[in-house]
């Protein structure tokens, strides 16, 4: 007898309470002084940012430097568009790439212009990050959908990424 028809599709499922995720690492990126341009858009700024230690089970290494585009947008919205790479510990070299979003609390500029630490869970700052390398070593991260919780600091001007892979 066939069971062809018979499995549940996936509307018909339970909804998930979360998503199953595996940690992949954690790392900084402290940021250079901002070039601010004005577009019709909303602000637009450039930051050169230097890496830390990249640290995880299976991901050790560098982050180098990357360029952070930062849109602050009309809508209160901060948006990022961030590049750069990793030199692993072993020598190999992997693209990083993302996209976020930034929404903060109504005074969350201002504190952090003053110096002060938001707190994550008063801040939402998401991002989903994207790695890829020939070295056949790390190849099992080009293939992976990766989501970042960030935090942000001003002084000194940094971001903090842990990242996760959506299993």
């Amino acid at each position: 007898m066939s069971t062809v028809g018979t499995m549940e599709t996936l509307f018909e499922r339970p909804l998930l309470d979360s998503l199953p995720a595996e940690f992949v690492c954690d790392f900084t990126v402290d940021l250079g002084p901002p070039l601010l341009i004005s577009t019709p858009r909303g602000k637009l700024v450039q930051y050169i940012g230097k890496g830390r230690r990249v640290e995880g089970p299976r991901l050790h290494g560098e982050f180098l430097t990357s360029v952070d585009w930062v849109v602050l947008g009309t809508d209160g919205m901060t948006r990022l568009d961030i590049r750069g790479s990793i030199r692993t510990d072993d020598g190999a070299l992997i693209y990083f790439e993302t996209r976020g979003v930034v929404k903060l609390p109504p005074d969350g500029r201002e504190r952090l212009m003053k110096g002060e630490r938001l707190a994550f869970e008063g801040t939402y700052i998401r991002t989903t990050p994207k790695l890829e390398t020939s070295d056949e070593r790390y190849s099992w991260l080009n293939d992976f959908v990766l989501v970042s919780y960030n935090e942000l600091s001003l002084a000194p001007p940094r971001m903090d990424f842990r990242m996760y892979r959506i299993l």
